[in-house]
C-alpha cells in the first residue's frame, strides 16, 4: 500500500461530501473512504479492522481544539502517523429553485455555523439549527426537500445531494483551516531526514513550578513546542488539596497534550522525554509523524511491530 492509499480503507465522521472525506482524500488520494456516524465509531472501525487509517479533525484555525478527539486519543491505542491540513470553504447550498431571499433558516454543524453567523446575518437568515456534521445537513436539506432551509456544507456535498451553490466562501474569516490527524493501529519509524512532529500526553504531581519544570526539559535541549492543550483527567478529576489558611478544597487535575517539532528518532527528544518521565504520573507518546509537508514516505516503511529488537528507538517510543 503505497502513499496514494490504494488498497486502504480510511474511517472519517460524517456522511459522504464532509469536510474530513475531503481531508482522508488529500492524505490518501486513492483511498476507500469509510464514512461512521460518531469520531468513538471512526476509532473503533480501525481497532476492529474494518479500516485500515482514520482522518479526524483535531483542531480549526478559527474555532480552536476539537476537545472530543483529544480525550479519544487516551481512551483508544491508535498511533498519530500524520498530519493534513485542509482549507474549509463553506458553501450556502439549497434545493434547486430556491433563492437566498427565499430562507429563513441555516443548518449544519454547530462550528460551521459560528463560524458563518455575520454572513447569515447580512443574508437576512436568522435561525439556526445545528446538526452533527455539514454533508449531512446538505443531504437532509435535499432529502427533505426543504423549501426554507439552506445547509452550509461543501461544493462537493452540494453535487452529491443535488443542491444548487447559492454562495461560495461565506465563512467570515477567509482563513479557515483545520489540521487533522492520520491515525494506524501500529507506529510508524521515526528519521530525522524530515521534520517531524511528536505527539505526547502527561500529567504532573500538584506543586509548585511542576509545569514550568515539565517545559524546562524541551526548553533546555531546544525543542520548540507549537502545542499545548490541557484537559481535566477523567481518572482523577478532582485533587483534595489543604493549605494552612482554609480548610480543604478539591481543585481540578489536568493531562497535558502537547505538541513538539522534534523527531523521536533524534537523541535530545529521548532524553527530554526521559527526563520528564523521572517526575511525570504519567506519560505517553501518542506519535512521532512527519508534518504535513512531509508525509510522502511515511507508508514505505516497515511498522515498528515488524522491526522489534532492531532499533533503541523503539524501547524509546513506548514509554507507558
Amino acid at each position: 500500500m503505497g502513499v496514494s492509499g490504494e488498497g486502504l480503507k480510511v474511517a472519517y465522521q460524517g456522511c459522504p461530501g464532509a469536510y474530513s472525506e475531503a481531508a482522508a482524500k488529500k492524505a490518501y488520494p486513492n483511498c476507500q473512504t469509510v464514512p461512521c456516524e460518531h469520531f468513538d465509531t471512526a476509532f473503533k472501525a480501525v481497532e476492529n479492522w474494518l479500516a485500515d487509517r482514520a482522518v479526524l479533525p483535531l483542531e480549526n484555525s478559527l474555532g480552536g481544539s476539537i476537545h472530543r478527539n483529544f480525550d479519544l486519543l487516551l481512551r483508544h491505542r491508535l498511533h498519530i502517523v500524520g498530519e493534513v491540513r485542509l482549507a474549509v470553504r463553506h458553501c450556502l447550498l439549497a434545493n434547486p429553485g430556491v433563492k437566498i431571499e427565499n430562507l429563513k433558516s441555516a443548518m449544519s454543524h454547530p462550528q460551521a455555523l459560528a463560524q458563518c453567523e455575520h454572513t447569515l446575518t447580512e443574508f437576512g437568515i436568522e435561525h439556526r439549527e445545528a446538526v452533527d456534521d455539514t454533508a449531512g445537513a446538505a443531504k437532509t436539506v435535499a432529502e427533505q426537500n426543504l423549501q426554507d432551509t439552506g445547509a452550509i456544507a461543501s461544493s462537493l456535498a452540494a453535487e452529491l445531494y443535488g443542491l444548487n451553490v447559492l454562495a461560495e466562501n461565506i465563512q467570515d474569516d477567509k482563513d479557515n483551516v483545520t489540521r487533522f490527524m492520520m491515525l494506524a493501529r501500529e507506529p510508524i519509524i521515526p528519521r530525522t531526514d524530515k521534520p517531524f512532529k511528536t505527539s505526547i500526553v502527561f500529567s504532573l504531581e500538584e506543586g509548585p513550578g511542576q509545569l514550568f519544570k515539565a517545559l524546562g526539559v524541551f526548553a533546555l535541549r531546544e525543542i520548540n513546542l507549537t502545542k499545548i492543550e490541557s484537559r481535566p483527567h477523567k481518572k482523577r478529576p478532582l485533587r483534595i488539596t489543604d493549605d494552612s489558611f482554609s480548610t480543604p478544597s478539591k481543585q481540578f487535575d489536568y493531562l497535558f497534550y502537547m505538541d513538539l517539532e522534534a523527531s523521536m528518532a533524534d537523541p535530545k527528544t529521548q532524553n527530554a522525554l526521559g527526563n520528564l518521565k523521572e517526575f511525570a504520573t504519567f506519560l505517553r507518546v501518542l506519535g512521532s509523524y512527519p508534518t504535513d509537508d512531509y508525509q510522502g514516505w511515511i507508508e514505505r516503511g516497515l511498522s515498528i511491530s515488524q522491526r522489534v529488537g532492531k532499533s533503541s528507538i523503539i524501547s524509546r517510543l513506548m514509554l507507558i
